[in-house]
């Protein structure tokens, strides 16, 4: 079966459809297919509470400020034309998305935006609503897509495999050049039909990848499914190695996937971090203490809890005001009461958990992957503006930046690309119905427990190697699942995994240094040059 667009997005969160809109709204004529495997308000954007970063105020802030505090939380790694790209063009898409209904928080006068301020930033220019940021965004924007006749949104579409030669019977390698992309082979979730769906360009806008862990703040879709397929398809992946950690998930002892996370924006609050016995420790770590960049608090709460043998340490919310603390965290004191958390009484207990990939897609400065009549944007990029650490809240700002530059580019002639009709259909040939879900669920399992235990905060050279063994047989194990039983998204996920745990653990062993989100203790120095790139 056969379905054919004009844009192939596959992705339905703020950079897709950003994305979506823009082009859809700019030419009325060509048909937007939106394909999201869940619902159309399911991604990682919703489950973004902090804000998103932006020069606002100008009597007191700056482009350059803000461009000096990317760079240094990136240590040393940010592409610096990328970075000024997003800081300048940036306020632009944020009023872009103000126009089309999106909320920010105002002050008491309500006569400007209440701006926050987080972990890494010099001054006070994080927007925001609520703790809920993410959810606001998106709801605009899926409001904004509804209202638009040409965007059409597939929701239960699970794209399996981008289409490239190698469907029409050409040897594709890693130094194959001129590669191109036609589309995706989707698999509808409600009658299991695979789609062929052919498109003039596709654009991967399919978040991260934090399942690899056992704690993570992402959803349980964000299975790296847009870099494993581009990995798969030959194109070029860059930095994998830096996986954020956010300092500061909720732990709770009953267990959740995802982790609820606790904001960077209550520290900048002014919520202090305190060890098991009560204690302040940020101040041994960095002269910034509690507002510290991610990767030093990450790795300074990992050091403590190793020390003290604990499975959390505290952030102390008590000394802080209790009208203007539920003002601006609703819904963080809502879930530490159900768990019997008072947040102005009891220390809140936290614990680091999986939270954005800084590496992943490499993209130029208009998104465009090393495939041709491909486009990717968002968190499954690589752009370089994050380098080896993202600075807080600068993610939504970026994916609506490349959103942008993608439309610009399309724009300048979609119609030179043609539908490849001769693509064939999806070959089911010889596989059969899968009949024991307890494999995959307990490769799973098993990924999550290697990733958490050898490629995590903290990594070494035996850890890596111990990773990258477990992961070949894993690996192995499911590839033969694959040929031989029928797809299902279960599969499919888990093998997304298996290539994201791969390209973290083998960019991770390829960095032989310490910087930024990589810490490894067989080489804890930074060097002047090393290039970790995969293609």
């Amino acid at each position: 079966m056969k379905k054919t667009t004009d844009v192939l997005i596959l992705g339905s969160g703020i950079a897709g459809l950003t994305l979506a809109i823009k082009t859809a709204e700019a030419r009325p004529d060509l048909k937007i297919s939106v394909i999201t495997k869940t619902e159309q308000g399911e991604s990682n954007t919703r489950y973004a509470q902090g804000g998103v970063a932006a020069v606002w105020d100008k009597a007191v802030d700056t482009h350059q400020k803000h461009i000096d505090d990317t760079l240094d939380a990136g240590d040393g790694l940010c592409d610096k034309d990328v970075v000024r790209i997003v800081v300048e063009e940036g306020p632009s898409r944020v009023k872009e998305i103000i126009e089309w209904g999106t909320r920010f928080d105002k002050n008491k006068n309500q006569d400007d935006y209440n701006l926050g301020k987080e972990g890494g930033h010099s001054e006070n220019r994080i927007l925001h609503y609520k703790d809920l940021t993410g959810w606001e965004i998106q709801r605009a924007l899926m409001e904004k897509t509804k209202a638009l006749p040409n965007v059409e949104v597939h929701e239960h579409y699970f794209a399996i495999n981008l289409l490239t030669p190698h469907h029409l019977g050409y040897n594709i390698t890693r130094v194959t050049p001129n590669i191109e992309c036609y589309g995706a082979y989707i698999l509808d979730k409600t009658d299991g039909d695979i789609i062929t769906f052919l498109s003039r360009v596709t654009v991967v806008a399919t978040g991260g990848a934090g399942q690899i862990y056992r704690n993570t703040t992402n959803p349980v879709i964000a299975t790296g499914d847009g870099i494993a397929m581009l990995y798969r398809a030959k194109g070029r992946i860059e930095s994998m190695e830096f996986v954020q950690f956010h300092p500061t998930a909720l732990y709770n002892p009953a267990g959740e996937n995802p982790d609820f996370l606790v904001s960077e924006a209550v520290r900048g609050y002014g919520a202090i971090l305190r060890d098991i016995e009560g204690n302040e420790f940020m101040h041994r770590y960095d002269h910034r203490k509690s507002l510290a960049p991610r990767d030093i608090v990450a790795r300074a709460i990992d050091n403590e809890m190793k020390i003290s043998g604990a499975d959390h340490l505290y952030l102390d919310c008590t000394h802080l005001d209790k009208e203007g603390f539920y003002a601006h965290f609703p819904t963080i004191y809502d879930k530490c009461m159900s768990l019997g958390i008072d947040p102005m009484k009891d220390y809140i207990p936290v614990t680091p958990a999986c939270h954005y990939m800084c590496g992943g897609i490499k993209v130029d400065q208009e998104g465009q992957t090393s495939i041709k009549r491909l486009y990717a944007c968002g968190e499954c990029t690589y752009t370089g503006l994050h380098g080896a650490n993202r600075l807080a809240s600068n993610s939504l700002l970026e994916a609506m930046v490349y959103a942008h530059r993608i439309h610009l580019n399309i724009m300048k002639g979609v119609e030179k690309y043609d539908l490849k009709m001769e693509i064939p259909d999806w070959d089911a040939t010889g596989t059969m119905e899968p009949k024991e879900m307890v494999l995959i669920t307990q490769s799973m399992k098993e990924l999550k427990e290697i990733m958490s235990s050898y490629v995590g905060i903290v990594r070494s050279n035996v850890r890596l190697k111990r990773a990258l063994d477990r992961l070949k047989l894993l690996y192995e194990e499911t590839e033969e699942l694959y040929r031989s039983t029928a797809i299902s998204p279960q599969l499919c996920e888990l093998r997304n995994l298996i290539s994201i745990g791969y390209l973290v653990s083998r960019s991770a062993s390829m960095r032989r240094e310490s910087r930024g989100l990589h810490f490894t203790t067989d080489y804890p120095e930074e060097k002047d040059f090393i290039d970790v790139t995969i293609l």
